[in-house]
């Protein structure tokens, strides 16, 4: 299904109606969308699409030759031997060509597994064998790390050669209406709570109604398809996966802090500090900080968040019971859910009325503000305001007693900028009082939609 890809689907299209040669890279995470969108590129154009697996690279070059070679519609070539990418792109380029070729080498991270030199014999690819051809060549990964490494990063032969490069992210919160148009904004949140915006996981759960069936059968099944996906996918971006795999248990068991995650595992805040930068550079993990800070950068106040949702929830609900799943007993994981579901999304509810916010209002920046003793959902930092904000995701109505707690904690917060707003999110309305209190004072925003 082809959602909201529309800005880097014309960016592809861009570099398609250039008269020279192209070099994209087009890399995100597993499931993301990525192999969809150069499917909906290439779908009406000339094109060689090439999916790398681990074979021995004698294999991966007698394949990637035949599909040249039926592209070409060339039974010489086709036949003959060939050592290396660049006999191929070399036969490829002495084509008369009068149309652009797009060639995708997708999932090509696996390439320089098989032989290191494979971004070398690229950039000899790019510079001499292509560089005045009608080609756009599109180089797709889905191991992030290795495709930085491969052709992002300084140190690669590739680094500074590349036309163009997209980064494929998950899709907003606001695009699930495409997947589930008949669910209501609270059943949006909750799905957003455990699926994140990964179209493919969006897509598996289409198919039934229930959220918690849905969980159960694509999830918590040992056979289903998201069993292990976040195992697979920290198995294939770093080293020593067990202690990244701690990590992100200890922050999802509520632990935030770098001291205190640091002493769960019985380790030193500096032998973590590298897992916790690969994590970010995986954008798997976050550190906030007060928005109220001065310099962010320097704060030792910072703590650290599952960003993935999916991330969060595996570590949250699959990984502590993986001893009754290996079992079959889905069922003691499925009551643990639900006993503390409301809680788990709050957190979610929580960033989404941020992004509301910030969307919705003149702002230069938003977040959460806290300190020892106080803690603010939303805190927005204008020109010359502030505004702020409670967001309570339970089935009781929002009342004044809400409105009071946030404008006296309000209070505390260290800028001197007048508050222009009070935000009151709720999931299940507000009370009579509190509704009769915004008509009468227009700094009292009542929202029971983020969307």
């Amino acid at each position: 299904m082809f959602v909201n890809r529309e800005k880097e689907l014309q960016r592809l299209e861009d570099e398609y109606k250039s008269s020279n040669f192209r070099f994209t890279v087009l890399y995100g995470r597993r499931r993301v969308g990525k192999t969809t969108l150069l499917k909906e590129y290439i779908s009406s154009k000339p094109h060689i699409y090439f999916l790398v697996t681990l074979e021995a690279l004698p294999i991966v070059l007698k394949r990637f030759q035949h599909l040249v070679a039926d592209f070409l519609e060339d039974t010489f070539f086709r036949g003959l031997e060939v050592k290396s990418f660049e006999q191929i792109f070399t036969y490829l380029a002495k084509e008369n060509i009068s149309q652009k070729i797009i060639v995708v080498i997708d999932e090509f991270q696996y390439l320089g597994k098989l032989d290191g030199s494979i971004p070398s014999q690229f950039q000899y690819i790019v510079d001499e064998v292509l560089k005045s051809k009608k080609i756009h060549l599109v180089l797709c990964g889905s191991i992030i790390s290795m495709m930085y490494e491969q052709t992002l990063s300084y140190s690669s032969p590739l680094y500074g050669r590349r036309t163009s490069s997209i980064k494929l992210d998950a899709l907003g919160f606001e695009y699930l209406t495409d997947f589930f148009p008949h669910k209501n904004e609270i059943e949006l949140i909750e799905l957003y709570s455990v699926l994140y915006g990964v179209p493919k996981y969006l897509e598996i759960f289409k198919e039934k109604r229930d959220l918690f069936k849905s969980i159960e059968d694509n999830i918590l099944d040992k056979n289903a398809f998201l069993y292990e996906e976040p195992r697979f996918i920290l198995q294939n971006e770093v080293n020593e996966p067990m202690t990244y795999f701690s990590i992100l248990e200890t922050i999802a068991n509520g632990e935030h802090k770098i001291g205190n995650i640091a002493g769960k595992l019985e380790k030193n805040v500096q032998n973590i500090t590298s897992f916790m930068s690969k994590l970010m550079e995986l954008e798997i993990v976050y550190k906030e900080v007060p928005i109220t800070e001065k310099y962010p950068n320097k704060s030792k106040k910072g703590l650290y968040f599952i960003k993935d949702n999916f991330f969060r929830f595996w570590f949250s609900y699959l990984l502590p019971y993986k001893s009754q799943l290996e079992m079959g007993n889905r069922n003691y994981a499925i009551v643990k859910i639900k006993e503390n579901f409301s809680g788990f999304v709050a957190k979610v509810y929580e960033d989404l009325a941020v992004a509301y916010t910030l969307k919705n209002y003149p702002l230069l920046k938003c977040g959460r503000w806290w300190s020892k003793n106080d803690e603010i959902d939303v805190v927005g930092v204008g020109e010359d305001f502030m505004l702020v904000g409670e967001c309570k995701y339970s089935n009781k109505k929002v009342g004044t007693d809400i409105l009071l707690a946030l404008k006296e904690k309000s209070t505390k917060i260290e800028l001197k900028l007048p508050i222009k707003y009070y935000l009151l999110f709720s999931k299940s309305g507000f009370t009579d009082d509190l509704i009769a209190i915004s008509q009468q004072e227009n700094e009292v925003v009542l929202l029971d939609s983020i969307v």
